[in-house]
């Protein structure tokens, strides 16, 4: 009985390198609001490229995926430190993409998609993390869980499993953001303890983290 249970039951563990590609998956089909972005993007590994691989792949000790029979279904990633990281993708990251995915002209962009268009623009113009906000919550992370895993606590686990991770790390506070149209993630941020911070650019929530005892 033990046996079949650890098949059926999805399991919580650290990125590996073969995961790449289900991260490109769960990213794409994930991208409009939770939902299947694949009509949105011409390359189906755009999304991917901005919000989920280079944080697998720059700092890959923080990733955390969950994956059940059919495979790896979800994931967190995240930075240590927002800043730091910021400088690696400047220097390590973006420039490949702004080869492989140029500015569309104003033309072409307004024939893309609004979440085309954002993630080109992520790419050419990089979010700067804002100064208070770095200051008390270096940390950040994104999480993406297609709908077989949603609504079974599994999303509670993923970022619980990375809280813990950052706590060890010795990070004082972690902060993500959220799409103002997303007010399903608002609430289940909310619930989890995330508070609304004052005064930023983007809607971003955070929580501090104390050491446990």
């Amino acid at each position: 009985m033990d046996r079949d249970l650890a098949v059926i039951r999805p399991l919580i563990r650290r990125y590996q390198a073969a995961d790449l590609d289900a991260m490109y998956r769960v990213c794409l089909l994930t991208a409009n609001i939770g939902g299947d972005g694949t009509h949105l993007f011409r390359d189906p590994k755009l999304p991917g490229d901005v919000y989920a691989v280079p944080y697998a792949l720059l700092e890959p000790g923080i990733a955390i995926v969950i994956q059940d029979a059919t495979g790896v279904g979800g994931y967190v990633v995240g930075a240590m430190d927002s800043l730091k990281l910021e400088d690696r993708l400047e220097r390590d990251w973006w420039p490949r993409l702004r080869r492989q995915y140029p500015e569309p002209a104003p033309g072409v962009a307004e024939s893309l998609s609004m979440q085309e268009r954002f993630a080109l623009r992520a790419i050419h113009h990089p979010w700067v993390t804002q100064a208070e906000v770095a200051r008390h919550y270096p940390s950040h992370l994104h999480i993406n869980m297609l709908p077989r895993l949603q609504g079974r606590g599994f999303g509670r686990q993923l970022i619980s499993a990375l809280l813990t991770r950052l706590r060890d790390l010795g990070s004082p506070g972690v902060h993500l953001h959220v799409g103002e149209a997303n007010q399903r993630a608002v609430g289940f941020y909310r619930h989890l303890g995330f508070v609304l911070l004052p005064r930023t650019e983007m809607q971003t929530f955070g929580m501090k983290l104390t050491a446990r005892r």
